[in-house]
């Protein structure tokens, strides 16, 4: 009887899984317009008055995404208070939605990502996952292993899709 040998595991080929990068924590958007008049206008003494009396505690080791859910033009400053009063508690702060906080916890993460174990190697981005990973870090990743990859496809390795392969 022939032996069967697994020549995806037998090969140079490298896989990498963005979940693997995945920042464990707790997200939440945080929508200022509750703290608006009419959900439209800031009033700086009330914004204030609502800021000092906040209990920021519970944000305790969150990623925070600062948002206004009404068309209110908010001034700039008012994130950055926001900010201030998050600082001590939170892991990260952003303006933007949950999408936009998961893309920059990505960046994050590939940007320290050690490239070495990758040079001049076939390497497969998994494109599966069970954590949220937003499309921009495929392209983050991507971006971070061209120049020293040999290859680069995505998808399974019985089953993928080349993108790169240096000449």
């Amino acid at each position: 009887m022939d032996e069967i040998i697994n020549r995806v595991a037998n090969s140079k080929l490298v896989t990498i899984d963005l979940e693997d990068l995945y920042l464990e924590g707790t997200r939440t958007v945080f929508d200022i317009s509750d703290w608006l008049f009419q959900g439209l206008l800031l009033r700086e003494k009330e914004f204030r008055s609502q800021v000092a009396n906040h209990n920021w505690s519970q944000y305790q080791n969150h990623f925070v995404a600062l948002t206004c859910s009404t068309d209110a033009i908010v001034p700039g400053w008012a994130y950055l208070l926001l900010t201030s009063a998050l600082v001590p508690f939170t892991k990260k702060t952003i303006v933007g939605n949950l999408e936009t906080l998961e893309t920059l916890l990505y960046e994050i993460q590939i940007g320290i990502l050690e490239t070495k174990k990758y040079i001049n190697k076939p390497v497969i981005i998994k494109g599966c996952s069970n954590k949220p990973v937003p499309k921009n870090a495929y392209l983050t990743l991507l971006q971070k292993l061209q120049p020293v990859a040999k290859s680069i496809m995505y998808g399974e390795a019985c089953s993928s899709v080349p993108l790169f392969k240096r000449k």
